[in-house]
């Protein structure tokens, strides 16, 4: 049987990928490993006893009694803290949902990939911050990295079979989050509310705020620049309000591949869990003549100006997405708990960026695991002298 680990199963890709190994026949049909989550240790062992796993993991000691107690006469191991997530990493495994969200899963999965697995990448942070090096460890132990985000999903599949050195353009689409359609002026206005509530999908409140701001499509046009390669200026992205159209990749003969779905996460959960076969799915098979047409509109950086620090962040390279990642961390919390507007968090990745990139400090230093969590680091603490400044002049 194949053996499976799952980082960050609790959330919305973790629990969609539990979902999916259960329908294939879960703990009959795959050797589950381990299984990681955060404060929710009620569902992560309901998840391990139900797929029978090794051991289970929060990230939070505090919460190591709790869990222990709900997996008790399960013979399911229980272990907390980030010793034990690097532990679950090196733990051997066919194939590793990395799903952690944020910088954190960083380290468990170059861990993984020291061990030769294949990883299923859905934390976009870790080629954000530290693609180069999370590639070439990837590289040198024979492992394999295979996209979840579905947008990077998408691509992967529209290249299948395709020479990358005939791809001229490649396209990621976004909903739009939920201010599309507000008048700018009314973003200076917006609530934490407001801004997760998604009008297509259904997801954490982080990365449904990270809709709104865009910065989540900021994350994969650089993650996107970082996994296949190529001219940053060729890498675009397109307003597609009703989230069917995941990728196209425009090749130099003037046609364009698109992959088109419903927007099910499941689906490149399971095409990357099945790869390279493809196996039924529970997802919705589309009606083209009861959708009737498809809208796009250009994505404007005047709204959304995280796609422009994007961009810059691709010419720039080195750590330069180390620090753009963290400062939108820091910046998301800080909107999260009201102390700046919802526009302000551009504001305050903007200006992390132009502290520690100086005399080109970002971009001589060299990518090693250390300088990513130095630079993470340093980050978030001028984000927070940042923040800091707007509460003492008044700027939420």
């Amino acid at each position: 049987m194949r053996r499976i680990t799952i980082f960050g199963a609790t959330g919305s890709i973790g629990e969609n990928t539990v979902d999916l190994l259960e329908r294939q026949g879960g703990a009959e049909a795959y050797d589950v490993v381990a299984l990681t989550g955060g404060r929710n240790v009620a569902r992560l062992a309901e998840q391990a006893r139900t797929l029978r796993a090794d051991v289970a993991v929060t990230a939070y000691p505090d919460c190591l009694d709790d869990l222990e107690a709900a997996l008790a006469g399960s013979g399911v191991e229980a272990a907390a803290g980030p010793q034990a997530l690097a532990e679950a990493a090196d733990r051997p495994a066919d194939w590793i949902m990395s799903a952690i969200v944020g910088a954190a899963g960083l380290v468990p999965g170059m861990r993984a990939l020291k061990h030769g697995t294949t990883l299923a990448l859905a934390n976009k942070e870790s080629l954000v911050t530290a693609g180069p090096l999370l590639l070439g460890t990837a590289e040198a132990h024979g492992a394999r990295i295979l996209p979840v985000d579905s947008e990077h999903s998408a691509i992967f599949q529209a290249l299948v079979g395709e020479e990358i050195d005939a791809v001229e353009r490649i396209i990621i689409t976004a909903s739009g989050g939920a201010f599309r359609d507000w008048p700018i002026e009314a973003l200076e206005s917006a609530t934490p509310e407001q801004a997760s509530s998604h009008p297509n999908w259904a997801m954490g409140q982080r990365i449904t705020v990270d809709s709104a701001s865009m910065f989540n499509k900021a994350l994969e046009l650089i993650e996107t620049k970082e996994y296949f390669g190529g001219d940053p200026a060729r890498i675009e992205a397109v307003v597609h309000p009703e989230s069917l159209i995941h990728a196209l990749v425009g090749f130099r003969d003037g046609a364009i591949m698109a992959h088109v779905g419903p927007p099910d996460m499941r689906h490149a959960i399971g095409y990357a869990l099945n790869w390279p076969d493809r196996r039924d799915l529970p997802v919705a098979r589309l009606d083209l003549a009861q959708i009737g047409q498809l809208n796009f509109r250009s994505a404007c950086e005047k709204r959304w100006p995280a796609l422009r620090l994007a961009r810059e962040v691709m010419e720039a390279g080195g750590l330069t997405g180390a620090a753009f990642n963290a400062a939108k961390e820091a910046a998301l919390d800080a909107f999260l708990a009201r102390q700046i507007s919802f526009p302000r968090m551009a504001g305050v990745v903007e200006d992390v960026l132009t502290r520690l990139s100086g005399e080109g400090g970002l971009t001589k230093m060299q990518i090693s695991l250390e300088n990513v969590l130095e630079v993470d680091h340093l980050a978030r603490q001028a984000a927070a002298d940042i923040v800091r400044g707007s509460e003492r002049q008044g700027s939420y």
